[in-house]
């Protein structure tokens, strides 16, 4: 049992050895993916796919409480449609798909695969939006996108993704800030509530925002390897795509105006977040609110009277109090199990055995820190459901503690570079003058990019840490996914 118990913690490299290799052992060791003969498209396995659906249920669930509603856009774009917006289209063109051929017959203009869904949302509108009694429409999408990346890595980047974008068009400019600051906010509580990973909330510099907005607002995370993660983003596109695609309404004095609009969207990506977030050398550690099962019981020397049947009731009494919970009464020895459902990262587990069942008890371990409980059976819901709030309250913790750890404000590019060789790679704090040369030489000459302004500023100094001119904000720094 020993051995068998060292081979499944063996088969993920440590992470302090080689993270990349430790992420790549972990998605293949625990199912969550498999490659495909398609470079940059995986399968995602029923366990990687349940915890997609746990993320959409929760997501799709905070979205209709604001007022959204789902809608479903074709998967192709005619090249005209796409070309309306010039800023948008040059922004996607190096990563676009194209369809040049309907079965044998070359098409007379070509389909890009949509990289995104801008240009359907703005033909439909163009086709919808006449009146202020119109406005506004509050629209999300759950699809699959593609973007022909030549780097790719399971989940963080990858050629065809699964992912969820809103696009709302308001009457006014203040409507539409408002909807794009609104979203944000509730990425970052799914972020911080649900996934137990703490975010830093900001604003992209104008060099990094998204093709055709006039601002971008993103959720920024620190992996347990130093390097951010983007977690999600919230842009507002003021009536830029008004314009180009014609979209115009007659407001309440009977004039003809251009609406404002938005688009928000996270994606599969938050899957490799929850993983090098709270991940470790065993494996995955998944947060409760999203782990397709919360609770695994095994039964110990089941073969004993009265183990499975117990072992039964118990998975009966937390199914029906809502606990998603699984039995393993298969023939594999309760060590292989207790490595096994270590390595997948559910939260919590049960052990009961015939000596517990005459004690009226069981053996809880929760999965973040190893912790054994002796429990009573009596009010086990209860007790389950109080572990599983102290796993995502413990997890949470843990991030943020490591975020803390690895976050420094520094007041010059020396400051950086020495903070960076001594630390390694963290969210660096420095001013900046609002120069986009200063904001490309500060990556060129420390290796780290801005990753965004933060809402809450501090003035660690009054000069730009690049050029020494005066400083127009604080801004996040780091290397990132």
């Amino acid at each position: 049992m020993a051995q068998n118990n060292k081979k499944m913690v063996s088969a993920i490299t440590s992470m302090d050895e080689d993270f990349a290799q430790w992420y790549t052992d972990i998605v293949k060791k625990t199912e969550l993916i498999e490659y495909t003969s398609v470079k940059g498209c995986m399968v995602i396995r029923p366990y990687g796919y349940a915890i997609w659906e746990n993320i959409q249920r929760i997501l799709d669930g905070m979205f209709k409480a604001t007022g959204h509603e789902n809608v479903s856009m074709p998967m192709f774009i005619p090249e005209s449609l796409l070309q309306k917006e010039k800023d948008h289209v040059e922004g996607f063109a190096p990563e676009v798909a194209w369809v040049t051929h309907g079965g044998t017959e070359k098409l007379e203009e070509r389909l890009c695969v949509r990289p995104t869904s801008e240009t359907l949302f703005c033909e439909h509108y163009s086709n919808i939006i006449h009146s202020y009694r119109d406005l506004p429409k509050l629209y999300n999408q759950w699809v699959s996108v593609v973007r022909w990346e030549k780097t790719t890595r399971p989940f963080l980047r990858s050629r065809e993704f699964l992912w969820q974008e809103g696009h709302t068009i308001h009457a006014t400019a203040e409507e539409a800030i408002e909807e794009t600051e609104r979203m944000l906010n509730v990425y970052a509580e799914f972020c911080e509530k649900y996934l137990a990973m703490p975010v830093v909330k900001g604003r992209k510099t104008e060099s990094d925002k998204f093709a055709g907005a006039v601002s971008t607002y993103a959720i920024e995370a620190l992996m347990h390897d130093g390097k951010a993660l983007q977690a999600g983003t919230s842009h507002y596109f003021g009536d830029g795509f008004a314009k180009a695609f014609d979209i115009t309404y007659t407001d309440k004095e009977n004039k003809k105006v251009y609406p404002h609009q938005t688009s928000w969207g996270v994606t599969t990506r938050l899957i490799g977040a929850i993983i090098m977030t709270h991940g470790d050398d065993n494996g995955l550690v998944l947060p409760p609110a999203v782990a397709p099962v919360q609770a695994v019981i095994i039964p110990v020397a089941q073969h004993k009277e009265g183990v499975l049947e117990k072992a039964g009731e118990l998975k009966n009494i937390l199914a029906e109090a809502g606990i998603r919970v699984k039995l393993d009464d298969s023939e594999n020895s309760a060590g292989w199990k207790f490595s096994e459902y270590e390595m997948k990262g559910i939260p919590v587990r049960i052990e009961i055995g015939p000596k517990d069942i005459e004690k009226n008890q069981c053996v809880i371990v929760t999965r973040h820190n190893g912790q054994k409980d002796f429990v009573s059976l009596e009010g086990l819901a209860e007790t389950v459901n109080a572990k599983l709030e102290e796993v995502r309250n413990g997890l949470y913790n843990k991030a943020l503690e490591n975020r803390e750890k690895r976050t420094y404000a520094c007041t010059s590019m020396e400051e950086i570079i020495s903070t960076l060789e001594k630390n390694g790679d963290g969210f660096i704090k420095a001013m900046w003058c609002g120069d986009e040369a200063c904001e490309d030489k500060v990556k060129e000459v420390t290796g780290v990019g801005s990753r965004c302004i933060p809402i809450e500023q501090e003035n660690l100094s009054d000069k730009c840490v690049c050029c020494g001119k005066p400083a127009k904000c604080m801004v996040y720094w780091g290397k990132a996914y």
